[in-house]
């Protein structure tokens, strides 16, 4: 299918998407993109065991939501 797109397709696309969002969305959205790829290539390459390990020690279990589903009773069931 995207075979058939030669390269007036691929202008004519780009054309439109600039007319449906401005210069200045496409390039805010492009820097985000940009500063996503980099924060998970950073994440990838040094995973930090401590940084880790402090977060599990400062996480209070006090402060802990119980989500267990209380029982049902027969009488509720019907």
């Amino acid at each position: 299918m995207l075979n058939n797109i030669g390269p007036a397709g691929l202008i004519l696309i780009a054309i439109v998407v600039l007319v449906l969002f401005g210069r200045g969305k496409i390039a805010g959205l492009m820097g985000e993109v940009g500063k996503g790829i980099t924060a998970f290539k950073d994440g990838v390459k040094s995973p930090d065991a401590d940084e880790i390990e402090d977060a599990t020690e400062t996480a209070d279990a006090a402060t802990a939501r119980d989500v267990t589903p209380e029982e049902r009773t027969e009488r509720d069931n019907a």
